[in-house]
């Protein structure tokens, strides 16, 4: 802006004589002249407000200064009433902390005054609410705040309060390792009820398997017994079975539920202001302050990606740095920490030493963990993972909270790293939970992608369990919403599916011994609830094609659908077969589109590999085999089978289709509509889905005959018909025909060319 404003000065810009200058060229120099002269206000301007910018940035850094050393000073106990002084420098620390947050060294003072006993409650209970860190907080600040409590110097709501900002702001900790040593002194504190809900929190986050003691396991259950089966509780003792499957020997509900309450909600949105405010800084600073490499996103335990503390030591210094991870680190330390690890080959030397973050919300955007997670099986680190997320899909939903709407795009990446997970992981138990709460409070709109993703990596359960809580409000939605909603369900109950057979099939594989496995149950749950799940998408399928007037668009992810399910037998090793409905079946016979049609063409060809498979079984497996398919499954493919041919083939349907809700007509009836060659209406030349090929077909056959003449394929070239029919690409149509129809009739075709027609 100098140089620019410097190159238009008139004794530089313009070295002419003075008595050639036109008046155009005064005019275009003085014009010189007052663009200079502007910008080099606006220049003094912008000066004038970045300089008073750093005075009062510097103000309110003298003044912040001045505050902490007042309340480092305080050695007695000084009231709040009609204290000036004191108000003062209190409402100059609320203020600041709640607009950019404090550093470490004005956390440990502001932390040791508050649990002194110096203070007054409220005024305690006010600098605890203000403790927002800027960047972290040291360890040392943390150990030292709970010596304080030793001391019991402070009240009982004063230790709650602080509880909970030691859980709210757990992942801003620099090192855990002291805290750690600690662990006994907070299980003691169990022992007041008040507390007591929260330091099983606080354990909960800390708890390794070396923390799992008899005597603990002993106090927990005397706990229990005491107070009854309070969440909080179960959290623990769950987590503790999970270490020491052989100490706790109770027995503990299965489904995961909300454990804690929420601890943050002081703090959480001055944490997201603070960080809101700090994005425009460098990104070294901001993966100091936020934890993350991800700025844009305002919940640090969203997009938390391990990086080494920011107060670690020498980390000025790479070559040090390196001499650390692989040296020290590697031959002097028993656990290997989750910081130091970048590479897969890390993760291969170390993995059995490998030390776990405490907040797993750490592992969600690392693949190096989730790598561990999925080789290592450990359960305690599924159950940290599935309470982490548990939570923070119920406090983050945003139609949960209307305080949460504003945030949706971020919610929306959230949940598309949770589904990446869900990919990686093979699914979460937490999701499920958070699925069955929301749906029924869910307008369908607000993250459909997302949800609609997550529906499909729900977990195998009875299907009686499920229905209330996702069949039902689904229903619901996908009845009242458009075209395109009812398509995007359709789509994800085919995963779902999907996701449930591919478990069976690894499940299968697993077993070293299928003959002694206990299969038993557990095969007919899966054949149950697979079952269920193919009668809903059925019976929801047929209700959405007369509500949209039997749209193509929709056909399509309903075939599609039962694209899968034709091939359950032979593809996923299960013993089940399940037709489609009837207003499923005819729509897409009687389709106007030839995508449909060679759909279900194919569809029936796959059904009948899979009961000629399975019957062969039955006649080989006699006494090995437990579940076999009944006869209405076959009767009922017969009946389909029977209706196909006698539209696509014999031109019969109205007189031969012997299904239930099948098109059998009268004569008298057909003889009513005054169609002409009503027979012959669906067969493979005059079916409205074909009739497009069958007009080629002619167009090419016979170029001078412009009168369509359908009559003329028959014979020897209603073979010759098929024969493009097949190489236009209906190869469902092929299958189906070379293996459902019996091609004797050729014979009658040579003899009498209208046998079909």
């Amino acid at each position: 802006m100098h140089q620019r404003g410097m190159a238009k000065n008139p004794k530089q810009a313009f070295q002419v004589h003075r008595s050639s200058l036109s008046a155009w060229q005064i005019e275009e120099r003085t014009a010189g002249l007052k663009t200079a002269d502007l910008k080099s206000a606006q220049k003094h301007e912008r000066g004038k407000q970045q300089s008073a910018s750093v005075q009062a940035g510097n103000s309110t850094q003298d003044h912040l200064e001045q505050a902490l050393t007042y309340f480092e000073r305080i050695k007695d106990y000084i009231p709040l009433k009609k204290n000036e002084v004191l108000q003062k420098h209190l409402t100059t620390v609320e203020s600041i902390a709640l607009q950019r947050g404090l550093s470490p060294e004005g956390l440990d003072v502001l932390l040791n005054v508050a649990l002194s006993g110096h203070l007054a409650d409220t005024v305690n209970t006010r600098i605890l609410k203000c403790l927002i860190p800027a960047s972290v907080i040291a360890e040392s600040s943390v150990v030292s705040a709970v010596s304080r409590l030793c001391v019991g110097k402070c009240s009982s709501s004063t230790q709650l309060l602080f509880l909970r900002w030691l859980i709210a702001m757990f992942d801003f900790i620099d090192h855990k390792e002291k805290l750690h040593a600690l662990y006994g002194f907070f299980f003691c504190s169990l022992q007041d009820e008040k507390l007591c809900p929260y330091v099983c929190h606080l354990l909960y986050l800390l708890t390794r398997r070396e923390s799992v003691k008899p005597f603990r396991v002993r106090r927990l259950v005397d706990l229990q017994a005491k107070m009854g089966m309070q969440p909080h509780l179960q959290a623990l003792l769950s987590l503790y079975k999970l270490f020491c499957p052989e100490l706790v020997s109770i027995t503990l509900p299965a489904k995961m539920k909300t454990y804690f309450k929420n601890s943050e909600s002081l703090w959480k949105a001055a944490i997201n202001t603070i960080r809101r405010r700090n994005q425009g800084t460098s990104p070294t600073s901001q993966q100091l302050i936020l934890g993350t490499g991800h700025p844009q996103s305002r919940k640090r335990k969203w997009n938390t990606q391990l990086i080494l503390p920011a107060c670690s030591t020498d980390t000025k210094n790479p070559t040090r740095s390196k001499e650390i991870n692989h040296a020290d680190i590697l031959s002097h330390s028993e656990s290997f920490p989750v910081e130091q690890l970048h590479t897969f080959s890390q993760l291969l030397q170390n993995i059995h030493r490998l030390e776990f973050p405490s907040q797993m919300g750490s592992v969600l955007r690392n693949s190096l963990l989730l790598h561990y997670i999925n080789c290592v099986k450990d359960e305690s680190i599924y159950l940290r993972l599935y309470y982490w997320m548990g939570q923070t899909l119920q406090e983050e939903c945003t139609w949960y909270k209307l305080d949460n709407q504003q945030y949706e795009e971020e919610f929306k990446d959230f949940l598309d790293i949770v589904y990446k997970t869900e990919c990686f992981l093979q699914g979460f138990s937490s999701c499920e939970e958070f699925l069955y709460k929301s749906l029924p409070l869910w307008d369908g709109f607000c993250c459909r992608s997302q949800i609609l993703r997550l529906v499909s990596w729900i977990p195998l359960s009875s299907f009686s369990e499920m229905k209330p809580h996702l069949c039902e409000p689904l229903a619901q939605l996908f009845f009242t919403s458009s075209l395109y909603f009812k398509c995007s369900v359709l789509e994800s109950l085919k995963e779902l599916l999907q996701n449930w057979l591919n478990w069976h099939v690894i499940q299968l594989d697993m077993e070293s011994d299928p003959k002694i496995s206990p299969l038993n149950t557990t095969l007919s749950g899966l054949v149950n609830s697979v079952a269920e799940l193919i009668h809903f998408v059925g019976w929801i399928a047929t209700v959405a094609l007369r509500l949209e007037n039997n749209a193509t668009f929709l056909l399509y992810f309903i075939l599609d659908f039962y694209e899968t399910v034709c091939d359950v037998y032979l593809k996923y090793n299960l013993p089940l077969l399940v037709m489609p409905p009837p207003g499923v079946f005819y729509s897409a016979l009687l389709s106007m589109d030839a995508v449909s049609l060679n759909q279900l063409c194919y569809i029936m060809y796959r059904y009948r590999t899979n009961l000629v498979a399975a019957k062969e079984n039955e006649l080989i497996k006699k006494t090995i085999l437990q579940f076999k398919f009944s006869s209405q499954t076959y009767q009922e493919y017969n009946q389909y089978i029977m209706a196909m041919v006698g539209c696509l083939w014999t031109s019969s349907a109205f007189q031969k289709d012997i299904h239930p809700q099948g098109i059998r007509l009268d004569p008298e009836v057909l003889k009513k509509t005054k169609v002409q060659e009503v027979r012959n209406s669906f067969n493979i030349v005059h079916h409205p889905a074909l009739m497009g090929y069958a007009i080629l077909f002619l167009q090419q056959a016979w170029p001078e005959d412009k009168t369509l003449n359908f009559n003329l394929i028959k014979g020897r070239r209603w073979n010759w018909y098929l024969e493009y029919l097949y190489v236009q690409g209906l190869q469902g149509l092929k299958l189906f025909i070379e293996s459902s129809i019996n091609r004797v009739s050729q014979v009658s075709q040579t003899k009498s060319g209208n046998a079909q027609v």
